[in-house]
């Protein structure tokens, strides 16, 4: 007895759910614009108003590739030192003697890094953390500049191509 009254039970239960599914497989949805143009969507239909068809589709993503890259890490790009001024072979014109030197260092400057200036073939003062230096009360004509970049330990990791430059003073001699 209890096995029949469950057996209906679960009938009547599962005839309701269907007959829910079937009926909101069968809703509509219709659509108009009132006096003002304002859309009214309505589940019953009213003169004037268009049906709309609604496609049903799951709520799923697209898999996604979850496999991590075989690549292995890039090589680090090497360090590149190049003077930006003076130009090569450019003119100076300072009556005291002072030159100031920008270089550039590529891929960006690191912490820790120091840039040493040689001038003339001799290392100019300490490394510093800047590659701007100013040199003052230096002679007339021809002089050449280089930049080494050093890494923590002073180990030298990279340097400038050579510049020439060529330093104009006003001489009470030479005037021009």
């Amino acid at each position: 007895m209890v096995t029949m009254k469950l057996r209906t039970l679960l009938l009547l239960i599962t005839l309701l759910a269907l007959h829910g599914f079937v009926a909101a497989q069968e809703k509509r949805i219709y659509v108009t614009r009132d006096a003002n143009g304002v859309v009214i969507f309505s589940d019953s239909p009213t003169p004037g108003a268009e049906e709309i068809t609604l496609t049903v589709r799951p709520n799923l993503m697209d898999p996604v590739d979850t496999r991590m890259p075989d690549k292995k890490p890039a090589e680090p790009e090497p360090f590149k030192v190049s003077i930006i001024q003076p130009e090569e072979q450019g003119t100076v014109r300072d009556n005291t003697g002072s030159v100031y030197i920008e270089g550039r260092i590529t891929p960006r400057f690191q912490r820790g890094f120091r840039v040493r200036l040689v001038f003339d073939g001799l290392a100019y003062g300490e490394p510093q953390n800047s590659a701007v230096f100013v040199l003052r009360d230096v002679d007339r004509g021809a002089h050449t500049i280089q930049l080494e970049l050093l890494d923590q330990n002073g180990k030298l990791i990279a340097i400038s191509p050579v510049t020439t430059f060529y330093l104009h003073r006003a001489s009470v001699i030479s005037p021009n």
